[in-house]
């Protein structure tokens, strides 16, 4: 508790009071139109500053059109975008928290596809295979972006934000000025560190000379690629910008914008495991006493963050995912209160991975992000209606969260599960190692529900008598559903994914060559794939589509891909399964029909798409209809086979929404804009 103490405590930086060293730091939330901040960034932001948190830095705003890549992100471009920004530094200032500004060019990652325009960067070398080619930058685009940094400090000062923060690292421009593997100039701006270093000196310079708000930088300690940058020339840089600049501070990330692993370490995943890179913080402070130090990445709770402030290792702590999935973890901290935090399970899902496809973040434990302001006018609204009798048919996320939301609704609510254990599905994938921290959203929904006071009862499988004679004014059915399992006839033995999970952590997992067939392109291949391959089978995903594991983001992809190729796990792309013989599997192309013959095949495990369990569901809505009777609601997997994600989401609807209001439609219509 001494750690914890420590870090809610007060700290200045660059002359700014917080009133405790907890960060949320930059992140992109894809909540932005025409790249200005909108109504969902106030709420989303004042829902976290109200939370407990001392400083939120906004996510990158960028501060020339040619590196805003797509409307939704944020960006500063003329004075018009002043109101919007001021609009989100009053509702955080209002909570008690203080915002800095974290400004930004992404240089060759920002495609310009939605502006139409080029990418700029030091040297004409793409980020990664099949992205665009950058221009070099002549001495008029610097020029311009100098000038568009001071600009954007100008008015992030003007809309009342308390600092600013340079963005130096994540591979974006400055940092591809800085690294000897991006800038192969040949001019003042590349070769020596000294030139390397000259953009960014004259983007600090000119910004210095904006504003009077204090300044501070963020940076990637280590690039982790060859000829890279590294943790002693980071600190050198740093010193140096140190001698001729008055830093607020330096908040040490790490990696670069890079297809390749150095990506995935951005957004580490929960294959990482806590504070991978604290030591990156803990160097700097060591090296540059005096400079407060902000670290980041993975620090899954308070008291795990709280360590490294204890320990000496950093001044402040960031954290971003864990208050994507609870705003409020500060407060409840600080208020005696740590079991009702909902837990970041660092699984990429609601998060990097919706921001990969340019849809607005979510979280798998928290439904709510990014429609703060929505659920609470419903909540205002629903808490004059009526309560209700809710049967929840099902004890796995879907049911948990619908059990849990319609409690805190104020309905009486009965929670039935068929299996001996609430859970469900979640509590079979997390026993696959590498995915553990799956358990923490069943066990957070299990203990809310138990201490919400709904009545919970395992062991029991309902039937339709028992749901029309219980008297129920509403019914969530979340059943789940059912792995799939395909036979090979003549082949060898085919097992689903739940008989896997069993199989591969007996204390005899098959060994021989084991085929995981995945038609799905998730989690449940690879993860058993890379767990077999662990656990010293021959592997071969196999896999229908072009691309590996299209479900899951390249964030968490980079760093799969490097385990798999370790294990020695074959990968074979646009095949299909046919059986050859009882311990042989012919591998046959998509296109082309061309064969490979695997042998010695001791297990097949079917990892696709399930089947909806939803027999339940048919027989009510047949019996009931339009008539009278209970109301029918889906939710989970029982709806439709998907993620968690999608389980929590729909349930957190069915319990706290649908049994409320008698149209939900408007509500449903709020979340989408």
């Amino acid at each position: 508790m001494d750690a914890v103490k420590a870090v809610l405590s007060p700290v200045t930086i660059g002359g700014v009071p917080l009133r405790n060293r907890v960060v949320v730091p930059g992140h992109t939330t894809n909540f932005g139109h025409a790249n200005l901040p909108t109504r969902r960034h106030v709420d989303y932001h004042r829902e976290r500053a109200r939370g407990g948190v001392g400083l939120i830095v906004t996510e990158a705003v960028r501060v020339h059109p040619t590196s805003a890549g797509r409307h939704i992100s944020l960006g500063s471009f003329d004075d018009s975008s002043i109101p919007a920004f001021a609009e989100v530094a009053q509702a955080v200032q209002a909570e008690g928290a203080k915002i800095f500004a974290q400004i930004m060019h992404a240089g060759r990652q920002a495609n310009g596809d939605a502006t139409r325009t080029v990418a700029w960067s030091a040297s004409p070398l793409r980020w990664t295979s099949g992205a665009q080619v950058p221009r070099a930058m002549g001495r008029r685009d610097l020029d311009t972006v100098v000038d568009a940094f001071g600009a954007a400090a100008t008015r992030m000062t003007r809309a009342g934000l308390d600092g600013l923060e340079v963005h130096l690292g994540h591979g974006h421009l400055l940092q591809q000025f800085l690294s000897p593997v991006t800038n192969q100039r040949d001019d003042e701006y590349g070769g020596s560190l000294g030139n390397r270093m000259r953009l960014s000196r004259r983007v600090l310079e000119t910004v210095r000379s904006a504003t009077d708000l204090p300044v501070g930088i963020r940076i990637s300690a280590d690039e982790f690629l060859p000829g890279g940058l590294d943790v002693a020339q980071m600190i050198e840089i740093v010193g140096l910008l140190r001698e001729e600049f008055p830093l607020a501070y330096v908040h040490v990330s790490h990696s670069a914008y890079h297809g390749s692993w150095s990506l995935s370490t951005q957004m580490a995943d929960m294959s990482f495991g806590h504070a991978p890179f604290r030591h990156h913080a803990a160097a700097f402070r060591r090296a540059l006493p005096g400079l407060p130090v902000i670290a980041v990445c993975r620090l899954d709770t308070l008291p795990e963050a709280a360590e490294l402030v204890a320990d000496g290792d950093a001044d402040l702590v960031a954290l971003a995912r864990p208050h994507i999935a609870d705003p409020h973890l500060v407060r409840k901290v600080a208020e005696g209160r740590p079991d009702e935090i909902r837990n970041c399970l660092a699984c990429n899902q609601g998060c990097i991975a919706r921001v990969e496809q340019s849809l607005p973040i979510s979280c798998v434990v928290n439904p709510e992000v990014g429609a703060e302001g929505e659920w609470a006018a419903h909540r205002e609204r629903a808490a004059t209606a009526p309560a209700r009798r809710v049967l929840v048919v099902g004890g796995g996320p879907a049911g948990l969260e619908a059990a849990l939301s319609a409690r805190r609704a104020g309905h009486t609510v009965r929670l039935v599960e068929a299996a001996d254990r609430l859970g469900g599905q979640l509590r079979t994938a997390a026993r696959v190692g590498g995915r553990e921290r799956l358990v923490l959203l069943v066990d957070d929904l299990e203990r809310a529900v138990r201490d919400a006071g709904t009545e919970v009862v395992t062991g029991h499988r309902v039937t339709p008598a028992e749901v029309l004679d219980g008297g129920w004014d509403d019914v969530v059915v979340a059943t789940g559903s059912r792995p799939a399992r395909r036979e090979l006839p003549g082949g060898p033995r085919v097992v689903d994914t739940w008989t896997a999970v069993e199989l591969v952590e007996a204390e005899e997992a098959p060994t021989g060559a084991v085929l995981v067939l995945d038609d799905d392109g998730g989690w449940p291949a690879a993860s058993l794939a890379e767990r077999f391959a662990r656990r010293g089978a021959e592997v071969h995903l196999v896999s229908p589509s072009a691309p590996l594991s299209p479900k899951i983001t390249t964030y968490s992809k980079l760093a799969l891909v490097p385990r798999l190729s370790d294990l020695g796990v074959h990968v074979h792309l646009m095949c299909t399964p046919e059986a050859a013989g009882p311990d042989a599997v012919d591998l046959v192309e998509v296109v082309g029909g061309t064969r490979a013959r695997v042998e010695g095949v001791t297990l097949v495990v079917d990892a696709g798409s399930g089947s909806a369990d939803d027999e339940l569901h048919r027989a009510l809505d047949a019996l009931v209809g339009n008539g009278p009777g209970p109301r029918l609601h889906l939710a989970g997997d029982a709806n439709s086979p998907r993620t968690a994600l999608e389980a929590v989401y729909e349930g957190r609807l069915a319990g706290a929404v649908h049994t409320t209001v008698h149209d939900p439609a408007p509500f449903l219509l709020a979340l989408t804009r």
